[in-house]
């Protein structure tokens, strides 16, 4: 039974949501992702005004004749979210949490796909997989996406990204955009990203909190790791200490950028101290001029 709290979370992220997928948003996810899956349809021989890039060489060689390969878009899309929700997302300082982020944002990209007609899916992980959600169409069905990712309960604490990519590489036969969703605060996924971006069409969403990158100077503060359970007291007000810490951060950040570049994935970056949908916009933008 979920709680009258919890209800109204849903709620709300319901009737934001609806908000932001308006016509102008919902149009902008059709034309970057719409298409993206494309099937063979057929050989036929070359007529002028053909694309020469379309030209089967094989077929040409063999027949003494230009042919060329035809293929047609596949209308319908699937959309998986494999969601990160260890006990490092169970933090944020500007009112609400890193996880409560990620519910929001995979309700926003959840109503785009079913306006457009597409599936979503959702793999809920931490250090193991804690749910799978086959891909299926209706409200009902993102409704029940949302519930799951507001009311889990965290029985795993810590990350393993790599498990749950070779994991969604098992379970996904049809070729799927997929929004990996996860601060990265984790190791050695670099080889199973880019396995997993051969196959499908991945997208990184790095969530943070400013709170991660520079502590207020507010004295001594004990810090407390939620995935390892280990606690460690620091001096907050000394300069040193802060300015290691943003190096460290930012070392981290430009470390996780060169993984994605390396891999092909493209990435967005979003944060609990402002809005995202101005980023998730250029976002499409930037693949739409790409594509």
């Amino acid at each position: 039974m979920l709680s009258e709290d919890l209800r109204k979370k849903i709620r709300q992220i319901q009737i934001y949501t609806s908000r932001m997928v308006n016509a102008s948003f919902a149009g902008q996810y059709e034309s970057v992702f719409k298409g993206r899956g494309m099937e063979f349809d057929e050989v036929r021989e070359y007529t002028p005004g053909d694309d020469v890039r379309s030209i089967d060489w094989n077929v040409t060689a063999r027949t003494g004749r230009p042919h060329i390969k035809r293929f047609k878009e596949e209308r319908e899309m699937t959309v998986m979210f494999l969601v990160d929700l260890s006990a490092s997302g169970d933090f944020g300082t500007q009112g609400r949490f890193k996880n409560e982020l990620a519910a929001e944002f995979c309700a926003v990209l959840a109503f785009a796909a079913i306006r457009n007609n597409d599936k979503v899916g959702m793999v809920i992980f931490t250090d193991r997989i804690e749910l799978f959600i086959p891909p299926k169409k209706g409200s009902k069905h993102v409704l029940r996406l949302i519930r799951e990712l507001l009311h889990f309960e965290m029985p795993g604490r810590k990350t393993n990204i790599p498990l749950a990519l070779d994991y969604l590489i098992k379970v996904l036969r049809k070729k799927a955009t997929v929004f990996l969703v996860s601060d990265f605060i984790g190791h050695d996924f670099k080889k199973s990203l880019s396995l997993m971006n051969k196959r499908h069409d991945i997208i990184a969403v790095n969530i943070s909190d400013p709170a991660e990158i520079a502590l207020p100077a507010i004295g001594l503060v004990e810090l407390y790791d939620a995935e390892t359970q280990k606690t460690r007291l620091v001096d907050a007000s000394s300069k040193t200490f802060c300015r290691q810490l943003v190096i460290a951060n930012l070392q981290r950040q430009e470390n996780l950028k060169q993984i994605f570049r390396s891999t092909g994935v493209d990435n967005i970056s979003i944060s609990t101290d402002k809005p995202y949908i101005n980023d998730l916009v250029k976002f499409f933008h930037l693949r739409h001029r790409r594509a």
